[in-house]
């Protein structure tokens, strides 16, 4: 067992890692600043990397042309990512970070959802009992919200974190589709992806600035680069984690969710957030509905 894990155990706990900071950058880089020009420059900064990468590793040839039919799947995704992070972004500027993080954690709870409703799934007693766990601590953490003046049937922010949420676990759902149904090698799905995303959120920046209202002058942060090249990272060592022969599949998503401890302990530590020892527990409730919900049977 221990053998099997050595593999795949350092690349999926550096992902989680990774992850955990992603989402501390992403929360320092929009704090008081515009959302679509932080999250189009550090979409910019991440594809651009992941393109350099691919072409230093020699692959440009295999991941360039795709063809119409699989270009449109994937500008699908595009549009369908380019909505959840334009989501996740406002409400991580307008939320605390103690609270976002672990509601973003739930995401394995709508992808379930999502299966049950797409492929007939029934589940079983104990994933009845660990989807009833995670909205309890999703529910609690609505309780903490109002004790800080965060209302969770009005506040646009946790209508946002929600929505993007919610999104996310239509993406992993159509992941599915784009890499077990038709078969689009990764390497050319997250290429393409990457070069779309750049595109349409750099065209929703320029009919921002040319149509919104928003009044707050924008501020360049070394977390912009960061949040941007992080992601690409987390993302790669997660895909390769999971290329790998007897890679258990339940256990890296599990520990690849852990993502959010990393960013709840240091969000809190370096955002002075409030009430975090509740907040803890209601941390610590969604985990262990997403560890039940993973290992039941």
């Amino acid at each position: 067992m221990l053998q099997s894990l050595s593999g795949w155990l350092p690349l999926i706990l550096f992902s989680a890692f990774c992850l955990g900071f992603y989402d501390l950058c992403k929360k320092h880089a929009v704090r008081d600043n515009p959302i679509m020009p932080v999250l189009f420059l550090a979409t910019l900064c991440g594809s651009t990397f992941f393109v350099l990468g691919t072409i230093a590793a020699g692959k440009l040839g295999e991941v360039l042309f795709c063809g119409p039919r699989i270009g449109l799947f994937v500008l699908a995704k595009s549009l369908l990512v380019a909505a959840s992070w334009s989501c996740v972004y406002y409400a991580m500027r307008e939320l605390p970070i103690s609270i976002a993080a672990p509601i973003r954690a739930t995401a394995p709870l709508w992808t379930f959802l999502g299966s049950l409703i797409l492929f007939r799934e029934i589940p079983t007693i104990w994933q009845g009992v660990a989807m009833l766990v995670i909205f309890a601590g999703y529910y609690l953490f609505s309780v903490i919200g109002k004790h800080e003046g965060i209302n969770f049937r009005q506040n646009r922010g946790a209508h946002m974190i929600v929505l993007g949420t919610l999104l996310g676990s239509v993406s992993a759902l159509y992941d599915k589709f784009l890499l077990g149904t038709l078969a689009i090698p990764r390497e050319m799905m997250q290429f393409h992806f990457s070069v779309d995303l750049v595109v349409i959120l750099g065209i929703a920046w320029l009919l921002n600035w040319k149509f919104g209202h928003s009044t707050r002058p924008f501020h360049w942060r070394w977390s912009i680069p960061a949040t941007g090249v992080l992601l690409i990272v987390a993302d790669w060592l997660y895909f390769y984690a999971l290329s790998l022969p007897d890679t258990q599949v339940s256990i890296l998503s599990l520990l690849r969710r852990c993502s959010c401890v990393v960013t709840f302990t240091a969000g809190c530590a370096c955002f002075h957030d409030r009430n975090v020892k509740v907040k803890a527990a209601a941390l610590a409730a969604i985990l262990a509905g997403v560890v039940l919900l993973a290992l039941a049977k």
